[in-house]
This record gives structure tokens, C-alpha cells and sequence, in this order.
């Protein structure tokens, strides 16, 4: 593992008993906790899958960057089977420890341990930010490779657009030196790996209160005032 990586996986081992927790601190001004974020793009995420597969049921999916594994009692009820690979191998004991189900694995940062083409879905979770810039397009580029043909690449990220969620990112004490990249980067990144069709939409540009709010903030998916935004990539 180079330096830089392994700087990040050292600052991530640290919070694997306290990273809700931290979170929670960041944004306490929205009245909100992380788990309603959390079931929010899970939600996000299920239905993005249910719309480009007949069935979940069958699908292997990939979560790169995954912590402590707060997204996957969401989806391994619903999905076929659930992978969790990460750079810090605290949060993956953490991770293991909570989601017994679902099979981990520690990486350097650099090539994922899988072959290619092994999952139907790939997708990372407000992640690249934490990578150095240097390094996205290797990052996209291996999830691209192991996520088979006709497969998904699903994006989450912080909209730097958006003044609260810089005030989060800010606050946030692991995020303090985050780089966050705009929808037209995460659109390049997928373009530029090979992805077909990719497109952008805002998310979370009203509180993830769930019900009548949840639908209505799809209404506001064209329009770039989401706190975080959904990039999604096919595989070709």
C-alpha cells in the first residue's frame, strides 16, 4: 500500500468503533441521524438496482469503500449476495463482526481482489472523495473491471455545490481533507473507464424523512440542489 493509502486506511481504523458517531456530530444541526442517510440511499441504491435487473434475487454486488458496513443489512435481504472490500482492516472486522452474512476482504487501494467481471453491480458510497485525485480514474477503472458485462456502476457522492453539505464535510472529522468532485467529474470518471450510458441525478435535496418526502425529492432529480448526487454507469 502507497503512503497515501495508507494514511486513509490509518485514519479510518481509528473511527471503526466510533464512525456513526462522528458522523451524527457533523450534521446534528439537521436534526437528522446517520441511519436516516443511510436507509435513504440503501432505498436509493434498491430501487437504481430494480430498475436494470429483472431480478435482485440473483445479483452479486460489490460495495467498494464499504466501512463498517452500515448499507448491508438493507440489501442482503433483497440481493443475492453482498461483497464489502475496504483499505482499512479495523472497519472490516467491524464490518464482519455486525454483517455476518456478507463476505469482506482488505485491499490496497489499488487493484481490487476479485477477478474481472465477478459482480452484476458495483458501487461505492461517498468514497472517492477520500481518495487522492490522482488516483480516481484507477479506482472507477477497477470497479469497471470487476463488474461483468451488463452489469451497473452506481456513484454516490457529496454535491460541493451544495453549502450544507460543505458545512458537513467541514465539520465531519475524517472528512476534514476531503476533495469532493462535482457530477460532471464522476461522469467523467465512468466515461473515461469505459461505461455507457452514465447519468447524473441529485439526491437528498430535501431531509430523508422517507414516505411522502422521499417521493418528492425525486422531483428535484434533474435539478443540481441535491446535498449528494447518484452517478450510474453500464457495463459494456
Amino acid at each position: 500500500m502507497d503512503p497515501q493509502q495508507r494514511a486513509i486506511a490509518e485514519e479510518f481504523d481509528r473511527y471503526k468503533e466510533s464512525y456513526d458517531q462522528a458522523v451524527n456530530r457533523a450534521i446534528a444541526f439537521s436534526g437528522q441521524k446517520v441511519e436516516a442517510f443511510t436507509r435513504a440511499k440503501a432505498d436509493d441504491l434498491l430501487r437504481t438496482i430494480a430498475s436494470h435487473f429483472d431480478s435482485a434475487k440473483r445479483l452479486n454486488v460489490l460495495d467498494v469503500g464499504c466501512g463498517i458496513g452500515n448499507y448491508h443489512p438493507f440489501l442482503t435481504p433483497v440481493v443475492g449476495t453482498v461483497s464489502g472490500v475496504d483499505v482499512s482492516s479495523a472497519c472490516i472486522e467491524k464490518a464482519g463482526e455486525r454483517n455476518p452474512a456478507v463476505s469482506y476482504s482488505v485491499y490496497d487501494g489499488d487493484r481490487l481482489p476479485y477477478p474481472d467481471g465477478k459482480f452484476d453491480v458495483a458501487f461505492c458510497i461517498c468514497v472517492i472523495h477520500h481518495v487522492p485525485p490522482d488516483r480516481w480514474q484507477q479506482f472507477v477503472n477497477e470497479m469497471r473491471r470487476v463488474t461483468r458485462a451488463g452489469g451497473l456502476i452506481v456513484v454516490y457522492e457529496h454535491n460541493p455545490m451544495h453549502p450544507l453539505t460543505r458545512k458537513v464535510v467541514h465539520d465531519c472529522e475524517f472528512d476534514r481533507d476531503a476533495v469532493l468532485l462535482t457530477m460532471a467529474q464522476s461522469r467523467a470518471l465512468l466515461e473515461s473507464a469505459g461505461c455507457a450510458e452514465v447519468a447524473t441525478r441529485s439526491i437528498l435535496t430535501l431531509p430523508p424523512m422517507g414516505g411522502f418526502i422521499e417521493r418528492l425529492d425525486g422531483l428535484f432529480a434533474r435539478l443540481p440542489f441535491g446535498s449528494q448526487y447518484r452517478a450510474i454507469g453500464h457495463v459494456r
